[in-house]
C-alpha cells in the first residue's frame, strides 16, 4: 500500500466549491483507503496499490461524475512530495510566497519559457529544479503579476496546478 497526495486543479476558485468532506467521500467510494484533506484547496491524501497512471483517470472520471465539473489532478508519492519540499530553491520569508507547480512532463520547460518572455519584478524569481517550476513573488502581487495572469489562462488547466510552500509542509506534515 503507498501513500499518495492528490493535487486537484481548479477547486474552490472560479465557482467551482466543492467541500473537502465530500471530495473524501468521492476517493473512498473509488476504493481508496486513509482518505483525508488537506486544507480546503484541494489536496487530498490517501493510499492505494493502484498505479498513478490508474488513478488519475479514475479519480478524474469519478470527480467530474460526482461535482458536475471537468476535473483535473496530479497525483504524487509521499517521496515525491517531500522532494518538491527539497529542492525549493528560495529562501522562505515574509515577506513573499513561493509556489511549486505540480503538472504533466514539460510543464517546468514551459512554465519556465514563460516565465523568461515576461518583464519579471525586481521581487519575482524562477527556477526549475528537477523537473518541477518553483516561483516566488512578494505578498500581494501573486494575481497582479504578469506571470500570475497567465497562470489563469484556460490552456494551462490540463497541464498544471501550483501550491504554495507552506501548504506543500503542511501536507507532509499529514502525509
Amino acid at each position: 500500500m503507498m501513500r499518495f497526495c492528490a493535487f486537484l486543479r481548479g477547486v474552490n476558485v472560479n465557482g467551482t466549491s466543492m467541500k473537502m468532506a465530500d471530495v473524501c467521500d468521492v476517493f473512498e467510494s473509488a476504493g481508496l483507503s486513509e482518505v483525508s484533506s488537506v486544507l480546503a484547496s484541494g489536496n487530498i491524501l490517501f493510499s492505494s496499490e493502484k498505479s498513478v497512471n490508474e488513478l488519475k483517470i479514475s479519480l478524474e472520471r469519478a470527480m467530474s461524475d460526482h461535482f458536475k465539473y471537468d476535473a483535473f489532478m496530479f497525483i504524487k508519492t509521499n517521496d515525491e512530495v517531500k522532494q518538491i519540499l527539497q529542492d525549493v530553491p528560495f529562501q522562505n520569508d515574509s515577506s513573499s510566497h513561493i509556489y511549486a507547480f505540480i503538472g504533466e512532463d514539460g510543464v517546468d520547460k514551459m512554465l519556465d519559457d514563460e516565465f523568461s518572455k515576461l518583464e519579471a519584478s525586481e521581487t519575482e524569481k524562477a527556477k526549475v529544479v528537477n523537473h518541477h517550476f518553483y516561483w516566488q513573488n512578494s505578498k500581494g502581487n501573486t494575481v497582479k503579476s504578469d506571470f500570475g495572469k497567465i497562470l489563469g489562462n484556460k490552456r494551462y488547466k490540463h497541464l498544471v496546478t501550483s501550491r504554495n510552500i507552506n501548504t506543500i509542509e503542511k501536507i507532509l506534515q499529514k502525509l
